[in-house]
């Protein structure tokens, strides 16, 4: 395993991104402190993000919106604009493509690039050049905060660290040279390692780890053994300064969940939802050459949950998932004064479509054919004109157009999940 001696990774994370680009299209909100939430009028959410301005202030991401205003009375709410952020992070790319190569896009506003020999002397120019073509290219108020380092584990903690310091909030552009390493490392607590959370902690703290110094001087293979995989070793070395390569993660699911509006939140309602969400997630699965054999239907409704799943026969058309999704509701048995608060799907047990085994017991291939065929014809008609022109049964938009469109950690949507 080799341990750099030189800064070889950067990794780069947007400030508040949602509520930047907000800014950014909407001259009236520069200066001011603003918060995004999931749709108009949603006094019982969240804050799903906010700015700058409303982060100085204490306000943080994921907030009860009640709590968000106690702290900063004059915060602005805006409701999210899915496509708007995804429009942004494309611009985004392009703009840092020009200065170098991006090495992996991690979400919708981190990603990191290998440092090119000619540009390891003197990092932070480099980190000027890349702030200075997105703000020439795309604006001021979308600003970045990057960490350099001689891996992506350290890169990516220089970057948290030069976020937050010296009482100000983002466009940090931090250096840890591996000549002065560990010592950065030396001043932070244990939560400042991502993906290191409250269970691991109490782990750590019963095995007597409470501090960065205590983790660096632990044994790789003790860390092996208290993750109880070989993340934990894997940790061990990186935050040592070597070059660490995880393996690549492989697709366990396709699914869709959503935040119904207090107006929308009747069965039906949620029922008519549930098909949207469905078609969607079966339609990114299909892009991708997957067959799903299991559907599972999760709604969360005042004060208790409930969830079901179903078996398929290894299928990816809408016809044959839609159906099984009619079968899940039939079993929900709820009344007409149910009220539902979020609704999920998810496809699973996932196989390669141009690998399908035929199950002996089912006779199903002449209709199955079929129906993948229509579905085919449906989804090139789609495309072609670029919206949802045909669809199997009934299909009626939901209120802020964005369901399917949801940006998670993992998932950047493309622009026919807005379809």
């Amino acid at each position: 395993m080799r341990r750099p001696t030189q800064i070889e990774c950067l990794y780069l994370d947007f400030d508040g991104f949602f509520a930047s680009v907000e800014q950014t299209a909407r001259p009236e909100l520069r200066g001011l402190p603003v918060g995004v939430v999931p749709f108009a009028n949603a006094e019982r959410s969240c804050v799903i993000a906010c700015s700058r301005e409303a982060k100085l202030l204490g306000v943080k991401n994921v907030m009860p919106i009640h709590e968000a205003k106690a702290i900063c009375p004059g915060i602005v709410l805006v409701p999210q604009s899915p496509d708007l952020y995804r429009r942004a992070h494309n611009a985004l790319l392009s703009e840092i493509s020009a200065v170098l190569p991006i090495d992996a896009v991690k979400s919708i506003d981190e990603l990191t690039c290998r440092v090119e020999p000619s540009h390891r002397s003197d990092p932070q120019q480099l980190g000027r050049r890349i702030k200075d073509r997105i703000a020439a290219g795309v604006g001021p108020t979308i600003t970045c905060s990057i960490g350099f380092a001689a891996n992506r584990q350290l890169a990516k903690m220089s970057c948290k660290a030069g976020k937050r310091s010296e009482g100000h909030y983002g466009d940090g552009n931090n250096v840890w040279h591996p000549d002065a390493m560990p010592a950065p490392l030396l001043s932070l607590s244990l939560e400042d390692i991502p993906g290191v959370g409250a269970r691991m902690m109490k782990r750590l703290a019963d095995a007597g780890i409470a501090t960065m110094a205590a983790l660096l001087a632990t044994q790789p293979k003790h860390l092996r053994a208290l993750w109880g995989n070989v993340n934990g070793e894997r940790l061990w070395y990186a935050l040592h300064g070597y070059q660490v390569h995880a393996p690549p993660s492989s697709r366990g699911m396709y699914g869709h969940g959503r935040v119904l509006p207090p107006d929308h939140r009747e069965p039906a309602q949620a029922r008519v939802a549930s098909r949207l969400l469905l078609v969607k997630a079966a339609r990114r699965m299909r892009r991708d050459g997957w067959n799903a054999g299991r559907l599972s239907l999760w709604l969360s409704l005042y004060g208790k949950d409930w969830a079901h799943d179903v078996r398929l026969p290894a299928v990816h058309d809408d016809q044959a998932v839609l159906s099984a999704l009619g079968a899940l509701w039939k079993l929900t048995a709820l009344s007409r004064s149910s009220r539902i608060v979020q609704v999920g799907v998810t496809l699973s047990d996932l196989t390669r479509a141009n690998e399908r085994q035929l199950d002996i017991l089912l006779n199903d291939d002449v209709p199955r054919r079929k129906w993948e065929t229509t579905t085919a014809a449906i989804d090139g008609l789609n495309r072609k004109y670029g919206r949802t022109l045909v669809s199997v049964g009934p299909w009626v938009s939901q209120p802020d157009g964005y369901a399917g469109g949801k940006i998670s950690y993992t998932r950047i949507p493309r622009a026919e999940d807005f379809w």
